[in-house]
């Protein structure tokens, strides 16, 4: 009887980069390992991804992830210095990944308990070591957990002695006796390394594994960023608020400025927070506070359609500005709508709605604050009032953003200079590219948009390799017109790691962080 041939058979078992897609398998997966309580929020996790995407990696067995590995790269005198795991993590975020790191910091690795007869452990370690050859790394370091410490403290009296007994192999530990069978080598002890690890009394071994095939060599620029582009154009919309008659004419006004700034190539096209109130004219008369919402909330789709078609077809990224929308709850958002060049929408609600807004629209805050992905690299929106708080483009640039984009909506100057003011520092302090882009005009029948204050700008750390005033672009003040800007990512890149100042890096962890907390329900 002839046996039938069975083809090839997938492998059960695969080792490979994680994606973005993977984050939510990742966290069901960590609040299985850990607790709810203690688990990875789905920023740290999305952090991890976008500040390097080839340095974390999951375990899938049968199309299901069963383990995973977080890892960043850091150079030799962090890495081999005093540190927590906090500190050095930037707070679970991998968000001081130095690309020009010799070292490969392995900051997590957690399996599925029903699945530890697999070796999955051993697997992602391996993957680790592979990527430190592959990238000419020194090694590997991390900080390991020492669970047998507690119960033998009365007998060691120390972290050091107790370390020193299990390499000496006068005593053992389920966690760094597989470690050194796996060819780490114990540098110390790190003090404080993670508090609530009652088990190793709150400290770990310093441990390093040593790349045999390392050769020292000068590496110019490492950044392994994929295919994102080394310069983005970027292009500030600065909106006159005038009358229309109809969403066509709306529609054929913002169709203009993306085909404008499409004929320079830009990547990015920006418009100003509540551009869309202009919609409110189209009845021509004074409509109550009251009303509009209910007004405005009818173009929700229609501008998102917009958008998205106008995006597609000029090959363009919009983020646009923002819209006021009615939410299933009843809830009214202040929505910046991002609609990519690849047809995807994505949206950032306005997290601090101002005293007018919430008086005159009855607009609530948001509380989910996430980088997007684009072609161009993660990116993060500010919508005006929020620029003025640093906790949230600190939270975006732990994520990986490094451009801010922030449309704003302002009556009068000063009320414009606060955006400008702290849209610079927030360039400064987390040494990123901020877009601003703003209204001018007035519509004489709509609330709160009676006059208008712009000058919209795109600003840029202060150093050397950066233009003079920290400004690659400005506006005339209440003109409608483009301000344009090239923005090299990989000045960037010098200005963290080599920068005169360096502020994400020279953080103190050990003294203060920015934790997001995810509101339940």
């Amino acid at each position: 009887m002839p046996v039938k041939p069975t083809g090839d058979k997938k492998p059960k078992m695969i080792i490979r980069n994680a994606t973005r897609e993977d984050i939510p398998a990742i966290r069901d997966l960590c609040d299985k390992v850990y607790g709810v309580l203690a688990s990875y929020t789905t920023d740290q996790v999305r952090g991890q991804i976008n500040n390097f995407p080839e340095g974390q990696f999951v375990a899938v067995h049968d199309g299901k992830i069963v383990g995973y590995c977080a890892t960043f790269r850091v150079s030799e005198d962090i890495a081999l210095a005093q540190h927590t795991w906090e500190s050095i993590s930037g707070g679970g975020y991998a968000s001081r990944h130095d690309p020009e790191g010799e070292w490969l910091y392995g900051m997590e690795v957690f399996v599925d308990p029903d699945k530890r007869n697999l070796r999955i452990g051993q697997r992602l370690y391996n993957a680790r070591k592979s990527l430190a050859t592959a990238l000419r790394l020194k090694g590997i370091v991390f900080g390991g957990r020492i669970p047998g410490l507690a119960r033998r403290w009365k007998k060691v009296e120390s972290a050091q002695a107790y370390v020193d007994g299990v390499t000496e192999k006068r005593m053992r530990d389920p966690v760094l006796t597989f470690q050194l069978r796996n060819g780490f080598e114990p540098i110390g002890v790190l003090k404080n390394y993670w508090p609530a690890d009652t088990e190793s009394k709150g400290y770990a071994a310093h441990l390093v594994w040593r790349n045999p095939k390392y050769v020292e060599v000068k590496v110019i620029s490492n950044r392994q960023r994929g295919r994102i582009p080394d310069s983005v154009r970027v292009a500030a919309i600065q909106y006159q608020q005038r009358r229309v008659k109809s969403f066509e004419e709306f529609a054929h006004q913002v169709e203009y400025f993306v085909d404008v700034v499409a004929d320079y190539k830009a990547d990015f096209a920006v418009f100003p927070e509540l551009f869309t109130l202009q919609l409110l004219s189209i009845e021509n008369e004074q409509i109550k506070a009251s009303e509009a919402i209910a007004h405005l909330t009818r173009y929700t789709e229609p501008l998102k359609e917009l958008l998205s078609k106008l995006a597609v077809s000029y090959n363009i990224n919009i983020i646009g500005g923002s819209h006021p929308t009615r939410e299933e709850n009843g809830d009214i958002l202040n929505i910046c709508y991002v609609c990519l060049r690849d047809g995807s929408i994505h949206r950032q609600p306005k997290i601090h709605p101002t005293p007018n807004e919430r008086y005159w629209w009855n607009i609530v805050g948001a509380d989910e604050l996430a980088t997007i992905m684009t072609d161009c690299g993660p990116i993060g929106v500010n919508i005006c009032y929020d620029s003025e708080f640093p906790e949230l483009a600190r939270h975006l640039v732990d994520q990986g953003a490094q451009i801010l984009f922030v449309p704003f909506c302002t009556d009068e100057r000063q009320s414009y200079l606060r955006v400008r003011y702290c849209g610079q520092a927030r360039a400064v302090e987390n040494q990123c590219y901020v877009v601003l882009a703003g209204n001018v005009g007035n519509l004489p029948n709509v609330d709160n948009m009676d006059i208008q204050y712009s000058q919209s700008c795109i600003l840029t750390p202060c150093d050397f390799p950066f233009a003079r005033d920290g400004i690659a672009a400005d506006t005339t003040p209440n003109v409608e017109m483009v301000a344009i800007a090239d923005l090299r990512l990989d000045d960037l890149h010098q200005a963290r790691h080599a920068g005169t100042v360096q502020n994400l890096r020279d953080r103190r962890f050990d003294l203060y962080s920015v934790r997001w907390t995810p509101k339940k329900g």
